[in-house]
């Protein structure tokens, strides 16, 4: 039987939830008292359309996080050199560390509002999953270089959304500075020797 395709006004309806929850997040100064009746006042729609749709609050900005990263992972899988397949791994993993810290400037109160979620920590979202992944088979590619699953969590701990909005709104970082420094700390990372087992204390 062939599968059902949603209606147009669910379709409508979710676009409209899925713009407000943006817009909400994007105004908020704290993202965590956004709450479903916000949002649902905001797109004009019953609170049991969003429940319906996207199951419960951390649901939602699930969506819509997978939404605004979509063109950032076709980028990743198809895109052209750096963020590619077949860019070198010493350029590419430093890209994808960019890429990661510059989608979260360009969405920070919406990545604040899903590592928020739930129990606060991003290692069991999907999101997570396929960066570390994607991140740790790019390490692979590098010749001699070991523990690339350690390297790969505690890279991207340097892009969590709590540390950039930490620097860029606390210490005031502007956007460019951060991109260097980050540059600068995954080029030390990647720059080896590479040791296979810790040394003898």
């Amino acid at each position: 039987m062939p599968e059902r395709k949603p209606r147009a006004d669910a379709v409508r309806n979710q676009e409209a939830v899925l713009a407000a929850a943006d817009r909400l997040f994007a105004r908020s100064d704290r993202p965590e008292q956004v709450t479903m009746a916000d949002i649902a006042a905001e797109a004009g729609v019953g609170k049991g359309t969003l429940f319906r749709g996207f199951g419960d609050r951390t649901g939602l900005i699930q969506a819509l996080y997978e939404t605004r990263l979509e063109p950032v992972r076709r980028a990743v899988t198809d895109g052209p050199s750096p963020l590619g397949p077949g860019t070198p791994p010493l350029e590419r993993a430093p890209a994808l560390l960019d890429a990661v810290l510059c989608f979260k400037l360009d969405h920070r109160h919406l990545s604040l509002a899903l590592e928020e979620a739930g129990s606060g920590s991003p290692y069991g979202a999907g999101h997570y999953d396929w960066w570390h992944g994607t991140l740790r088979g790019v390490l692979e590619e590098i010749p001699g270089f070991d523990g690339s699953d350690f390297t790969a969590h505690a890279l991207l701990a340097a892009v969590r959304a709590d540390l950039v909005d930490h620097l860029a709104d606390r210490q005031d970082a502007p956007r460019e500075r951060l991109r260097a420094e980050l540059a600068a700390f995954v080029a030390k990372v990647l720059n080896g020797p590479y040791p296979s087992e810790p040394a003898a204390p």
